[in-house]
């Protein structure tokens, strides 16, 4: 039974015990009531910290269309797209959101949210046609056009150099299991970062290793759908992490010193399965350890003996110098957390065991992302404090949703506005726990073309009619901009 009584029912006391005492009496109760409305009206709003950054995201292949304008080079998503079965629909990113023209529309869209902060990424075909050599200038003068564009509305752009678009080019050339594609990115970070130096302040390198060498290299679910097993994936996802590595120093080469260098990558927060020391510290070990091929290598600078004891003969092979490379100092983190899972202590020789989600647990539209709030508090805490992280960003959080124009134009997406009240709770929960978390970016602005998934599934906040291009924000969309001028939830 809980004690506490609900706003209605301590008025309904109070009511009661006016109508049997005196004037005096009732007039005290009102006061009485009035003040604990207040108070509790107080509590019940989740202040996250004087300048906290509120943004939003996309990325260039998802919104960007005009796939072959102004000496853009092709991509291996435009070649994966235009593979019969790759994509749901047969649906291609031609034309997509049309942001490269619309973008002004786009950044109307975003001083009408009220964000502070927009996270694009730059095309590389858009920069470099053939992956290396001479540079579009067409290209670089768009993005400084975007990046003028945002400061002018008072926006300030985070930059992400890789979100999947290596140039078909280099992948004819091995991509990423091709050791000079490391060379050929940090020489292009590096160009594009001094072009936009003193525009932009905040650089991710790469958006998520984990997912473009997992489903790209790993399996055939995105491009370039090689399914590469053993020795052979593992090696290229050791050649796309010293990528990483050689861009931060690249990056840092060209850029003045107040330059902010850092990458975003996807984890499936680890999340003890209840607040019991022996499961808090389960999941802080495989924070470490189901990350041990990305973050924890980037922010030590070495594979964990377990993670190389796992892989055994499959390990790659690589040298201390570049080890090194691989751990060079950034100055933030981005955590793309859509969900997480469940670990409890175990007694093997990991320490910890992953809970298997049953078949009633519940996931949004995508069925990859099961309802986890509790991944936004404890995977930033966790890895803050297994890695020494000092400053994290969400740089991706979000979800799909079928919600769809109705008979008024009105797209009322409430389960997204559910979604991210409770993710935003738990964010905010962390923050007053002391995760070091100083911004969030909603994924995403606009419904775009999802990759595998092309049209079938929609992540923004502002419904796209990719027929007439027309833009109309969602419920959502007001529940976001609500929370971003209280800075509360």
């Amino acid at each position: 039974m809980n004690p506490i009584l609900t706003r209605r029912q301590f008025t309904k006391a109070i009511g009661g015990l006016a109508a049997a005492c005196a004037i005096p009496l009732a007039a005290k109760a009102s006061a009485a009531t009035a003040a604990a409305s207040d108070a509790q009206g107080s509590a019940a709003k989740r202040v996250f910290p004087k300048g906290f950054v509120w943004g939003t995201a996309t990325a260039a292949y998802q919104v960007e269309g005009a796939v072959k304008a102004d000496g853009r080079g092709e991509s291996i998503w435009d070649v994966y797209a235009h593979t019969p079965g790759r994509i749901v629909h047969g649906d291609t990113a031609d034309v997509a959101d049309d942001s490269y023209h619309r973008y002004p529309e786009d950044i109307a869209l975003m001083r009408g949210l009220g964000v502070g902060a927009y996270r694009f990424s730059v095309a590389w075909p858009r920069i470099f046609p053939e992956g290396t050599g001479k540079p579009n200038a067409k290209g670089v003068d768009y993005y400084k056009r975007l990046v003028d564009a945002l400061h002018a509305a008072g926006i300030e752009p985070y930059c992400t150099l890789y979100h999947w678009d290596l140039p078909e080019a280099l992948q004819r050339k091995g991509g990423w299991q091709n050791r000079d594609t490391a060379k050929a990115f940090a020489d292009y970070a590096g160009y594009m970062a001094g072009q936009l130096d003193g525009r932009v302040r905040h650089f991710m390198t790469m958006n998520e290793i984990s997912t473009f060498i997992g489903n790209g290299y790993g399996s055939t679910s995105m491009a370039p759908g090689l399914g590469l097993k053993g020795q052979a994936l593992e090696q290229a996802r050791h050649y796309a992490l010293l990528g990483h590595g050689l861009a931060v120093q690249a990056i840092r080469a060209a850029t003045n010193a107040k330059t902010r260098v850092g990458s975003a990558e996807g984890i499936n927060a680890a999340m003890p399965a209840f607040d019991a020391p022996e499961h808090v510290a389960a999941a802080r070990k495989a924070a470490v350890e189901q990350n041990a091929g990305y973050l924890t290598a980037m922010h030590t600078g070495r594979y964990t003996d377990q993670y190389l004891k796992t892989l055994g003969a499959d390990a790659p092979k690589f040298t201390a110098d570049e080890m090194r490379i691989i751990g060079s100092k950034t100055d933030f983190q981005g955590l793309n957390i859509y969900t997480g899972d469940y670990y409890i202590a175990a007694d093997n020789e990991r320490g910890y065991e992953v809970v298997p989600f049953p078949s009633s647990y519940p996931n949004m539209q995508s069925s990859w992302i099961q309802f986890a709030p509790g991944a936004i508090y404890w995977g930033p805490k966790l890895m803050a404090e297994a890695l020494g992280i000092s400053d994290i960003y969400i740089t991706e959080n979000g979800t799909s949703s079928t919600a769809a124009p109705d008979s008024q134009g009105r797209v009322l997406d409430t389960d997204r506005v559910m979604f991210l009240q409770q993710y935003l709770a738990e964010l905010q929960r962390g923050i007053a726990d002391g995760a070091p978390v100083r911004g969030y970016f909603l994924w995403s602005l606009l419904d775009n073309f999802e990759w595998s998934r092309g049209f079938s599934e929609r992540f923004g906040i502002t419904y796209v009619d990719f027929a007439t291009q027309k833009r109309t924000p969602k419920l959502s969309s007001q529940f976001y901009r609500g929370v971003i001028a209280s800075n509360a939830i």
